[in-house]
């Protein structure tokens, strides 16, 4: 076989849909996000982010910053080793005490990404809780799928943000088998909430456990930035908070939270936790001190969920159709993957705007769309300069149609 032939048959193939991926080169600014330099053939400019997950700009934050350059010096670079052997930094201890206070439970445990926190997690808990039946909401991120799949265990899909549907099917589970009823807060590409609190009434009339990624939301919602389930004060239903470091609190690394044996269940027999080298102190450092920022400070917060009212009257105004939803998360739809890229490019090479054009997997064919993520740092003038660059190309796009 020849391989090579192989990989580039099915590259050429993404390259004919419009789904092969483009990375932008960036160089973030420190201290003026939402400002990147590019670097694209050889050549810099200045541009401005519309698609950071970055959604309050803490990767920017003075004090957070300050922390990390602290804990390096004082620490160095690395953990020197998995948590297991030699890697189990201060630092560390103090971020998992501060997130179990975030979310009003006895205990968290740090990963290195939400992505492994997630997996390893999901896996570890449906393989181990005995004769376990997941129930998984239709649209949960890659991350749950997979740890899920790794489990081994049965999985029952219900209807995406539907109590009545995961009723039926609880309904049909043998009464000794354990049920974990997994789901996120806030969906990332389609910006809807779940009804928490309706899933948490249908888990407990079952008797399942509740497994919720509140990836999309820490930092972002709640008085103290703990998320929706702390908007919803429903936080203490949960028998496990999955959350991120890498968005809202600006920096890198995964978690959960919940009670002191499940999180110690998890540490003691998940092997992505076990055999991963653990995160940088600086990093662990420069996490708890967003936290601690965020736990008191809304005002990033109501500046942000600010920007993303106008982004949207702004977008109406303009006809351009963008997804409606209750979050900070503003979809452009364009529902054709090349026109999307297309768009993409047209933004960034003659506007100076940076958006990432999103498709499949990541989004069902036919909702390919343009991902906005309006954050406190997006001045009006940023704003109606996006604007003005959307209305130029949404014109130009229907014209072409036409044609």
């Amino acid at each position: 076989m020849n391989y090579e032939t192989v990989f580039r048959a099915q590259l050429d193939g993404l390259h004919r849909e419009g789904r092969y991926r483009v990375f932008a080169e960036l160089e973030r600014h420190a201290g003026d996000f939402p400002r990147a330099t590019r670097h694209h053939n050889g050549e810099t400019s200045t541009v401005t982010v519309w698609c950071s997950n970055d959604y309050l700009g803490m990767g920017q934050n003075p004090g957070v910053i300050a922390a990390m350059h602290q804990a390096l010096d004082a620490c160095g670079a690395g953990a020197g080793g998995t948590r297991n052997i030699s890697g189990t930094n201060h630092h560390h201890v103090l971020l998992e005490r501060e997130l179990a206070d975030l979310h009003g439970t006895e205990a968290a445990l740090l990963f290195n990404s939400g992505y492994v926190s997630n997996w390893a997690s999901l896996s570890t808990l449906a393989s181990r809780l005995p004769n376990c039946i997941v129930y998984s909401d239709a649209g949960n991120h890659a991350s749950m799928i997979e740890g899920i799949r790794h489990s081994r265990a049965p999985v029952r899909i219900f209807k995406h943000n539907d109590p009545n549907d995961l009723d039926r099917l609880l309904s049909e589970a043998p009464a000794d088998a354990a049920k974990l009823v997994a789901f996120e807060s806030v969906y990332s590409m389609d910006g809807d909430i779940a009804p928490i609190a309706a899933i948490c009434d249908i888990a407990d009339k079952h008797g399942a456990m509740t497994y919720i990624d509140e990836v999309h939301a820490v930092g972002l919602y709640g008085k103290r930035g703990g998320g929706i389930s702390e908007r919803d004060g429903v936080a203490h239903r949960l028998t496990v908070i999955e959350g991120t470091l890498a968005k809202a609190f600006g920096v890198v690394g995964g978690y959960i939270a919940g009670s002191a044996a499940m999180c110690d269940f998890v540490r003691s027999f998940a092997s992505g936790f076990i055999f991963s080298t653990a995160l940088p102190p600086a990093i662990a450092a420069g996490a708890t001190a967003s936290i601690r920022h965020l736990k008191t400070s809304a005002a990033e917060r109501e500046m942000m969920h600010d920007r993303v009212a106008r982004v949207r009257r702004r977008l109406d105004a303009i006809g351009v159709p963008h997804q409606p939803n209750p979050s900070h998360i503003v979809p452009v739809m364009v529902r054709d993957p090349v026109q999307c890229k297309r768009m993409g490019d047209q933004l960034l090479d003659q506007w100076g705007i940076y958006v990432q054009p999103i498709n499949y997997p990541t989004v069902a064919r036919g909702t390919e769309r343009l991902r906005l993520t309006p954050s406190p740092l997006h001045t009006d003038a940023d704003i109606d300069h996006l604007i003005n660059a959307l209305a130029t190309i949404w014109s130009e796009m229907r014209l072409q149609r036409a044609a």
